[in-house]
């Protein structure tokens, strides 16, 4: 019989050099403050299909994406499955949660092996208690990311396929919510399938359209945005 794998949380080490120049805070960081993210923060390496959040499961980590592409969505066991949002390198999320030490009201899934950093909620809390710069990093994610959730459901209503994979593209190279991103992701057609909620052969077309209205490059391996402002307002 196969060995069952140990759990995420089971499986953590120390974050690399590299791995910690992606993480977009730290930098704000210094002193004890910084020491004590330094000496807290852990790294694990997530399967596709695993979870690293689950709905009802009490909130004990902030996370943040190292490498790779995770996606958040709703209980589908009680009905149609939802897909919220996906996060890219550089996206932290779950400072909302864990600010009312609440439990998680969604799940967090790894679509591809990803690398995903995890600081305890004492060490957010202390963080927050004694960093004005952390707190405006906090407060500007926060912002952000209502935003983005306003927009999602405005792209929701939208029947047009084209339209829907062009806002859920732009969302992913948000430069303040995904700062490891820049101008190319990369992903591939069925990952953007799951994520938008349609056929990898749809959103072939759309993506050649919106690479034929010169908005982005289809490259090997990825997608290269050429246009985000265009992007964001493509109408079909």
């Amino acid at each position: 019989m196969a060995n069952t794998p140990l759990p995420l949380r089971q499986r953590t080490r120390r974050p690399a050099p590299a791995e910690l120049d992606a993480i977009p805070w730290l930098k704000l960081l210094d002193g004890p403050l910084r020491e004590r993210a330094l000496t807290t923060l852990e790294v694990g390496d997530a399967e596709p299909g695993e979870r690293l959040c689950r709905i009802g499961r009490p909130a004990t980590l902030w996370f943040g994406v190292v490498e790779g592409l995770l996606k958040m969505n709703n209980d589908d066991s009680l009905g149609a499955a939802v897909t919220f949002t996906g996060i890219p390198p550089g996206g932290w999320f779950g400072e909302g949660t864990l600010l009312k030490r609440e439990v998680y009201r969604y799940n967090i899934q790894a679509l591809r092996p990803s690398v995903v950093a995890g600081l305890p909620i004492e060490s957010f809390h202390a963080l927050l208690d004694g960093s004005i710069a952390f707190n405006r990093f906090v407060l500007d994610q926060l912002n952000e990311r209502l935003g983005q959730f306003i927009a999602a459901r405005e792209t929701d209503r939208i029947h047009d396929p084209d339209v829907r994979v062009a806002r859920n593209l732009a969302a992913l190279f948000h430069p303040t919510l995904y700062p490891g991103v820049g101008n190319w992701l990369r992903i591939t057609q069925q990952e953007l399938g799951y994520l938008v909620g349609l056929s990898r052969q749809r959103v072939n077309q759309a993506l050649h359209r919106l690479s034929d209205a010169n908005l982005i490059r289809i490259e090997y391996g990825g997608l290269r945005v050429l246009d985000l402002v265009g992007l964001r307002r493509f109408a079909g």
